[in-house]
């Protein structure tokens, strides 16, 4: 088999901690510590990774036009 016949070695892709952007840890995967994985906590369960959405409009508290003939 010469050189060219060869498969190439599969392209290894090494996972990147979403916080600091290190190395992530199979202990701790996606992060690359336990400080990582406690700051992405704290953003959860602070509101920071919220969706902004627009409210509807309570159905209950819109006018209900007056119908009557008014001269």
């Amino acid at each position: 088999m010469s050189e060219t016949d060869r498969p190439s070695p599969p392209v290894v892709r090494l996972a990147r901690c979403p916080i600091c952007a290190k190395a992530a840890s199979e202990a701790f995967r996606p992060f690359c510590s336990k400080r990582c994985a406690d700051v992405d906590l704290n953003r959860w369960l602070g509101g920071g990774y919220a969706i902004p959405a627009a409210e509807e409009p309570d159905p209950e508290s819109e006018e209900i036009p007056d119908l009557r003939d008014d001269p």
